[in-house]
């Protein structure tokens, strides 16, 4: 796998998304990755709220398997949802099921207008029928499930993507 600048792949994001939003636009980023991403996404893009966060682990269709998530963040939606344009933000998009559980939890707190996806790295290996609306970079060919694609934030927060073998 050729290596993937995160810093890199955010302006490219940025770039892709800015014709399509307004001030008004909404973005919710995903425990973790997606929460940082949304916290760089937003000023970038001019947007006037401030983003919100969500964290699925109550609505992943696989909770009774897994169990409770002893990592589990708060989630966080500081503004009215309905009939607005809403983009979930997520690091890397994989089977899809993350993303199902944030639209499940989302549409907990009323009915958007409009909901988007943007990632930064589509990984392929999609489940479920998910696609993002918005994505810096899609994998020439899927990783196998033993490897994970991870963003970290750095000290100096900046963002490191890094391939991990589970």
């Amino acid at each position: 796998m050729k290596s993937l600048d995160a810093e890199s792949l955010c302006s490219a994001l940025i770039e892709q998304m800015r014709p399509h939003v307004g001030p008004d636009t909404l973005l919710v980023g995903i425990h973790t990755g997606g929460v940082w991403l949304a916290d760089r996404l937003h000023p970038a893009l001019g947007l006037a709220a401030a983003p919100g966060s969500i964290d699925v682990s109550y609505y992943r269709d696989d909770f009774g398997s897994r169990g409770l998530n002893t990592k589990a963040k708060r989630t966080d939606i500081p503004f009215n949802v309905e009939g607005a344009h809403v983009i979930i933000v997520d690091d890397v998009l994989y089977t899809g099921r993350t993303t199902r559980a944030a639209l499940n939890e989302l549409f907990d707190f009323g009915r958007p207008a409009k909901v988007e996806l943007a990632v930064l790295v589509d990984r392929g290996g999609r489940e479920l029928p998910i696609a993002a609306r918005y994505c810096a970079y899609t994998l020439p060919d899927p990783l196998p499930p033993q490897q994970i694609l991870e963003l970290q934030k750095n000290q100096d927060d900046s963002l490191t993507l890094r391939l991990i073998d589970a």
